[in-house]
C-alpha cells in the first residue's frame, strides 16, 4: 500500500489511503501537498546543494482521488536560491489546477555556519499511546494510513494540541521516503489538531497552507503542535510548530474559513 502509485513522471494513481475525512471521493490535502514537493525537489535538472526552505500551497478545490499530474515551473533560478512553481491537475475532471504550490528552495553547504539547534520540546512519541481517529465513515484512508499521538489534547477536544504523526505507508509505491514527506504529509492536520469550535456546528476550513523548514528531519515522527485562533468575522488562523524528535523543524500555517454548517 502506498499513497499513490506512480504512472510516468508526471502521472500517479491516488490510492484510498490519501481519502480524507470529509468527502469519500476526496484527498486530504497533506499526501498531494508531499507529491508537489517530491516532483519539485526531483525534477530534471534540480540542483542538489539547494533543497526547499518554504513551500506555499493554495488548495483551489478538493483533490479527487484517482490518477493526478503535476506540472512545474520555474519561475527564478538564481546562484543562492530558486522560485519553483508546481500545479496538480486531475485530468479527468478537469483542465483547471486543482492546487498550486511555490516553493523557495535555498542553497545548502554542511558545516558552512554554526548551528543553532534548540533542543527537544516535546514528550517523545514512545511515552505515549496511540489516539483514536475521530469517527469517520469509510474504513480506510488518511486516517488509517497514518499513526497519531497525542501528547497534548486530542483530536474530539478543543483548543490547542500536540499529537506526533508517523506516515503507515511510502508517499509513492516503491519509493523510499523523503524526511520532506513526512512533514508534509502531516502539516496540513495542523487545523484538525487545534479545533478551536465545535465541527459539528461549524466549518473551519483551510484553502492555503504555508511551511517553513530550516533542516532535515529525523527519524519517522513528525510532530505538529498547534494552536488556532478565529476572529468572530469568521477567519481564523491554525499555526503549528513542526518538529521531529530533536526539536523544532520548522512552522506550518493555514488561513481557516470559519462558518456554521448548513
Amino acid at each position: 500500500m502506498a499513497f499513490y502509485e506512480r504512472i510516468d513522471e508526471q502521472r500517479f494513481l491516488a490510492t484510498e489511503d490519501t481519502r480524507g475525512p470529509w468527502d469519500p471521493g476526496a484527498q486530504h490535502a497533506g499526501p498531494p501537498a508531499a507529491l508537489m514537493a517530491r516532483a519539485i525537489e526531483e525534477r530534471a535538472g534540480a540542483r542538489t546543494d539547494m533543497r526547499i526552505a518554504r513551500i506555499t500551497y493554495e488548495i483551489l478545490r478538493p483533490v479527487p482521488i484517482g490518477v493526478v499530474q503535476v506540472g512545474l515551473k520555474e519561475l527564478r533560478i538564481g546562484r543562492s536560491t530558486e522560485v519553483v512553481e508546481a500545479a496538480l491537475y486531475s485530468p479527468a475532471t478537469s483542465t483547471e489546477p486543482v492546487m498550486l504550490a511555490r516553493s523557495l528552495r535555498v542553497r545548502v553547504a554542511d558545516g558552512a555556519v554554526p548551528a543553532v539547534v534548540p533542543g527537544p520540546q516535546l514528550p517523545p512519541p514512545g511515552e505515549v499511546g496511540e489516539t483514536p481517529f475521530f469517527a469517520v465513515p469509510w474504513e480506510r484512508g488518511y486516517h488509517t494510513a497514518m499513526e497519531m499521538r497525542f501528547t497534548d489534547g486530542a483530536f474530539t477536544e478543543l483548543g490547542p494540541g500536540t499529537c506526533w504523526m508517523r506516515m503507515r505507508v511510502p508517499l509513492i509505491a516503491e519509493e523510499g521516503t523523503r524526511p520532506l514527506d513526512r512533514i508534509l504529509v502531516a502539516a496540513d492536520s495542523g487545523n484538525g489538531i487545534s479545533a478551536a469550535v465545535d465541527f459539528e456546528r461549524y466549518l473551519f476550513v483551510n484553502s492555503d497552507l504555508t511551511v517553513h523548514v530550516h533542516r532535515h528531519a529525523a527519524g519517522e515522527w513528525a510532530g505538529v503542535q498547534a494552536r488556532t485562533s478565529v476572529d468572530p468575522a469568521g477567519i481564523g488562523l491554525a499555526d503549528s510548530v513542526l518538529h521531529d524528535e530533536k526539536g523544532p523543524v520548522g512552522r506550518g500555517a493555514q488561513s481557516l474559513f470559519v462558518a456554521p454548517r448548513p
